[in-house]
């Protein structure tokens, strides 16, 4: 199964944020892990981040061809971003979204998904391990 896995803005400094509710590792660290796990679990992933939103749209037209799942971590994009939303609809394949933290216990305004009714599943607070959880329900037969 090729898995795209595309974060979003904010997410390139992840070390420098609050390691409690992040996890602590760094983006390349994360991407590592990711990849590792894909391997392990007899898929392909191609990792990206970017913190630009019209970049973020761009790989979502360009992995429509391309994966069999999705991972999406868009960062605050998920709390506002109808472009991405309109974007991620377009997949017709399982789309997971991922927050490192637990988005639904935090500040009010995280608490607001633009793209939690499209999303075939949700991990939340999970750290690192969110997305070893998305690719391990995405590899399911």
């Amino acid at each position: 199964m090729r898995v795209a896995v595309l974060n979003g803005v904010n997410l390139d400094l992840l070390e420098r944020r609050d390691p409690a509710l992040y996890g602590g590792v760094s983006l390349a660290e994360l991407h590592s892990r990711v990849t590792a796990w894909a391997v392990e679990l007899g898929c392909t992933a191609r990792c990206r981040q970017t913190n630009s939103e019209g970049e973020y749209v761009n790989w979502c037209h360009e992995e429509l061809d391309w994966a069999e799942g999705i991972v999406v971590n868009p960062g605050a994009w998920s709390h506002y971003s109808y472009a991405i939303r309109d974007a991620l609809e377009l997949f017709s394949v399982p789309l997971v979204e991922v927050h490192l933290s637990n988005v639904d216990q935090r500040e009010s305004w995280r608490r607001h998904s633009v793209i939690a009714d499209i999303a075939t599943k949700r991990i939340l607070g999970r750290g690192p391990d969110g997305y070893r959880d998305a690719l391990e329900f995405l590899a399911q037969p």
